[in-house]
């Protein structure tokens, strides 16, 4: 197809002449046909760059390790939940049933779930486009790792306790060293009480126990023989039984003994014989229970032999604020 041609009317020659275009005009449309050109280009370059046509395949395999990597943190977050339900319920035993039953402080929340303070631990892991989901699972797996050296801890604890149980059991004081058979009467009980020889009435740190001379005296509890002899003013012969665990018993004013210091006894056995030896008025034994370094009334361990009716008529006897045997 020819190119058109435009033509104007000379009124000076009375003919038509060709238009000829101006070579600036020209100029002027070849430059903004280039602008445009360069624009539509730069627009299509952007756009290329937010597609995947210019990804490698370098970038696609880290994008899907980036995927993956996700995927695995979610589920592990998950596994996490798991066994954060699991260890509280194994707190929660520990500390209102193992512990509780040992007669052991439960350990608080606070110190079971506390964080770590000082030094930030996940300054490596800042920075990154992951950063929030990586330092929280990090966070996550931490303090369940110290509420695990806690747990095991106090597990380890819980266990000792359980093996030393029946030795505890067995070393409290819980018999009557005296059978109830074999007693006259219960003479005087713990307490303020008339002193036989002074009439003043002074603290009685134990039980007195009237029967015969020679009737045998039992070791309440399991323990060691500390002592046995007469050097200490006011008991005559007597013996002191070591039991562990902050107990120890006392027996004085005996006849003679039927053990030896260093010796070894269980509960019911027969340690000695009720006297009138050292500063006693009449045969008896008296009687005390020491805990922690206390002097403690001795009616408050008499489970182990006698029944409750038993232990009532005792008890009234010996609240009775009557004169003392030493």
């Amino acid at each position: 197809m020819a190119k058109k041609v435009k033509y104007y009317f000379d009124t000076e020659s009375l003919a038509y002449r060709k238009i000829k275009p101006k070579l600036s005009k020209k100029l002027g449309y070849i430059g903004l046909f280039i602008l445009a050109s360069a624009l539509f280009g730069f627009l299509c370059f952007v756009a290329l760059l937010n597609t995947s046509y210019l990804e490698t395949p370098k970038d696609r395999l880290q994008a899907r390790e980036i995927e993956t990597m996700k995927l695995r943190y979610a589920i592990l977050n998950k596994k996490i939940e798991e066994v954060e339900e699991v260890l509280a319920d194994v707190e929660d035993r520990d500390n209102n049933i193992y512990r509780a039953y040992f007669n052991t402080a439960p350990i608080p929340t606070e110190q079971r779930k506390a964080g770590f303070g000082g030094v930030n631990r996940y300054k490596e892991l800042e920075g990154f486009n992951n950063s929030e989901l990586v330092i929280n699972t990090s966070k996550r797996v931490d303090i369940i790792s110290k509420e695990l050296a806690i747990q095991s801890k106090s597990l380890d604890e819980i266990l000792k306790l359980a093996k030393e149980k029946n030795k505890l059991l067995a070393a409290i004081p819980a018999i009557q060293p005296v059978k109830n058979e074999q007693l006259k009467r219960i003479a005087s009980g713990f307490g303020y009480r008339s002193d036989p020889f002074t009439k003043v009435r002074k603290m009685h740190e134990g039980m007195d126990f009237t029967a015969k001379t020679g009737t045998p005296i039992f070791a309440t509890g399991d323990g060691i023989v500390a002592r046995a002899d007469n050097t200490a003013s006011g008991y005559g012969n007597h013996i002191v039984l070591r039991h562990g665990f902050g107990y120890e018993t006392l027996y004085a004013h005996l006849s003679k003994y039927k053990c030896r210091a260093g010796q070894r006894v269980k509960r019911g056995d027969i340690i000695g014989y009720v006297g009138s030896t050292g500063r006693s008025e009449a045969p008896h034994l008296h009687y005390e229970v020491h805990k922690d370094g206390k002097v403690v009334n001795p009616i408050n361990f008499y489970y182990g032999n006698i029944s409750a009716a038993e232990y009532i008529a005792i008890s009234k006897v010996a609240n009775q604020e009557n004169q003392s045997l030493d």
